[in-house]
């Protein structure tokens, strides 16, 4: 039997179908939806502080997380470090996400014109015109949004520094 806490903490992590409706809801109250995406493989302190920026720009956050399929296609077959299901559990626990969505295509492209958030927001190494979806927002009134990363923290640093002391023993 499930807690009430696993319940909510899974009740976060939806379908498109299920969100698209949950979406239209929360905008339909006025709150202001925002959405992110990326494959969150090993959680760190630049992560939240990204989502948590994130978050501060609506009402709603909403991850599109990268599926462990396209996440092989996208960083290589010895990714991601942790399956799909655990990255949407551990980014479905932060107080301040409040709906997880995995998606299989190598862009958010088909989210983000289906969900048609208020904000779109990717790290400050994206130009707003290069980021997947940010014309569709515009276009439909919406704003994108960039944000400084943390410098000295990601994945794949994370991924290098655990191998190089492995290969070192």
């Amino acid at each position: 039997m499930r807690s009430d806490l696993e319940k909510t903490l899974l009740s976060k992590i939806s379908d498109l179908g299920l969100l698209k409706t949950t979406v239209t809801d929360w905008q339909k109250e006025g709150k202001k939806v925002v959405f992110t995406n990326g494959v969150f493989d090993l959680l760190h302190i630049g992560h939240i502080t990204y989502l948590a920026k994130a978050a501060e720009l609506g009402d709603k956050l909403i991850i599109g997380l990268n599926s462990d399929t396209s996440v092989k296609r996208i960083k290589g077959e010895n990714r991601p470090i942790n399956d799909q299901n655990n990255r949407a559990a551990l980014l479905a626990s932060l107080f301040f996400v409040d709906a997880v969505v995995v998606f299989e295509e190598d862009t958010p492209l088909n989210l983000i014109t289906e969900l048609m958030p208020d904000i779109l927001v990717k790290g400050a190494d994206y130009a707003v015109e290069n980021i997947v979806g940010a014309k569709e927002v515009i276009a439909n009134g919406g704003e994108v949004k960039t944000i400084d990363f943390v410098e000295g923290y990601s994945s794949t640093r994370i991924i290098e520094k655990i191998r190089n002391q492995i290969s070192e023993k």
